[in-house]
């Protein structure tokens, strides 16, 4: 049972040196720190460099067993003032 979560992103390597994106990973930790889930955001090299803000993505989220418990998916979606109606969901 989880009254309050920590979630904690996991810097690269690659990341910090070359100021690159990489695909995010976060450890999900309860209120002693102790971490209780996994998780990965899946997507393309391309959709990180140009759609940043805006980009689509997979996030999985799993037990430390290693087990999906979660699936959060975001479709790539323009909010530009042209196109009022396609606002981002997940």
């Amino acid at each position: 049972q989880l009254d309050q979560i920590i979630i904690h992103q996991q810097v690269e390597l690659l990341e910090a040196i070359l100021g690159t994106e990489t695909s995010s990973k976060y450890e999900i930790k309860n209120h002693l720190g102790q971490r209780v889930y996994f998780a990965v955001e899946e997507n393309g090299c391309f959709d990180r460099k140009l759609c940043s803000p805006v980009r689509s993505f997979t996030i999985r989220i799993a037990d430390n067993a290693g087990r999906e418990v979660i699936r959060v998916i975001r479709p790539l979606r323009c909010n530009s003032c042209c196109f009022p109606c396609f606002l981002q969901e997940v």
